[in-house]
């Protein structure tokens, strides 16, 4: 059994399974306490963008138009920007597992008001604050996972923890639009509140307890904002994931273009299961090859929209396609939580909290931009403005050779 040792006034904590000097292997991965942090993360996927397939739905029960009820998705994204960092500087001090439980129990009592609510201002509300547990969920998640095992662990650990991503976009959003359709939009909202039932207990009984940060190791946001790397990694971020939401956000009317619109369920499962195929790659070559992964990853995808955008009336190539970028966005989070975290140091969860606003940003701009690409000059067009944002973060990622995204094994300094 690994033990967990924790020094009690440091935010450090030393494993007995640390590797002795006669070379014994490092300890196994905790894949139990791991796979509740990736439930967690299925939970902030899945709560995000349920209403997306439940809108006429929600609209005919709350007696509201459908872009009225699109405002609950709205709702959630601003309550992440909005309370992701000043939640995650709020509770640096906390023990790690009581901030954990706090957003898991701030899933359960909202998805439970919307399930609940017959009005829609408090579905609105009630929406902005599960966005806010998320938020601090997600700049807590992969420091979580970094703290249960060695540095050179670390990668594979988030490879694990963030394996909840892509399977809520591919079967838990399609699951739950198909439960709401059966019995109801609140039983899918409900359903939910019964997975976060279920995951307090499983927090409780596996996930180990750290000690939040002394006054002495936190690190002030303007510091985390002047750290040489952060600025370069959260370029990348939203460069990288402006051009994937554009697609994503728009990619029925892309597949309708390419004459697949009867078939975007099957295209986003064969993204979502090429994306599970992407993170167990990563985890495998994170800890060694970091930097050539991402940038191999954005090349990829560059090249993937270049065939897009002269091939896109081949649906075999569309299917091809989309498989590959499946793959290349699977270890995103991974390789971008990992390069950020590094490069942060003690001020890892702070760094973390900007990436959620940076990713949910770019979320709301991949839906702003990829609206006025497909009312202004059609789906088509997507491709090439994709490529270019991929060539910008290609660039950022390929002149942080020192810092952000160092060259060679990562070198990291245990305890965070």
């Amino acid at each position: 059994m690994d033990v967990i040792r924790q020094a009690p006034d440091e935010g450090n904590c030393v494993s007995s399974s640390t590797a002795s000097p006669h070379g014994e292997s490092p300890a196994p991965l905790p894949i139990a306490a791991l796979l509740a942090l990736a439930m967690t993360g299925f939970i902030c996927i899945v709560t995000e963008t349920l209403p997306a397939g439940l809108l006429p739905l929600m609209s005919a029960g709350l007696d509201i138009t459908s872009a009225m009820a699109g405002q609950t998705v709205t709702a959630y994204a601003l309550g992440s920007v909005l309370a992701a960092i000043p939640l995650t500087i709020a509770t640096q001090k906390w023990r790690r597992r009581n901030v954990l439980l706090l957003t898991i129990v701030g899933f359960l009592v909202f998805n439970s008001i919307t399930a609940l609510s017959s009005d829609y201002s408090l579905t609105l509300v009630a929406r902005f604050f599960a966005g806010a547990a998320a938020g601090l969920a997600w700049s807590l998640l992969a420091g979580y996972a970094r703290r249960m095992v060695q540095p050179e662990q670390q990668g594979r650990a988030m490879a694990i923890a963030m394996v909840g991503t892509p399977i809520a976009l591919s079967l838990g959003v399609p699951l739950g639009t198909w439960m709401g359709g059966l019995l109801g939009w609140r039983t899918a909202f409900a359903a939910m509140s019964a997975l976060t039932i279920i995951l307090i207990v499983w927090v409780l009984v596996k996930v180990p307890d750290y000690p939040g940060q002394s006054a002495a190791k936190r690190v002030s946001l303007r510091k985390v904002l002047g750290t040489p790397g952060v600025r370069p990694v959260l370029a990348t971020v939203m460069a990288w994931m402006l051009a994937h939401n554009i697609l994503y956000t728009y990619v029925a009317p892309f597949a309708a273009h390419a004459g697949l619109g009867n078939r975007v369920d099957v295209l986003l499962l064969i993204f979502g299961l090429a994306a599970l195929v992407g993170i167990g790659m990563t985890g495998r070559l994170v800890e060694r090859h970091l930097r050539s992964t991402v940038l191999v990853s954005l090349a990829t995808f560059f090249l993937i929209c270049v065939v897009l955008a002269v091939l896109q009336g081949l649906q075999p190539v569309v299917y091809a396609c989309v498989a590959v970028w499946g793959v290349t966005f699977g270890g995103a989070a991974t390789l971008l939580q990992t390069a950020l975290a590094d490069s942060a140091g003690e001020g890892a969860d702070v760094a973390l909290s900007l990436n959620v606003v940076a990713w949910n940003s770019v979320i709301a701009g991949g839906g702003m931009l990829g609206g006025v690409l497909l009312e202004q000059w059609g789906a088509q067009t997507f491709p090439a403005a994709m490529a270019v944002l991929l060539a910008i973060g290609f660039c950022i990622a390929w002149r942080a050779r020192v810092h952000g995204f160092a060259a060679g094994k990562r070198s990291v300094v245990a305890g965070h």
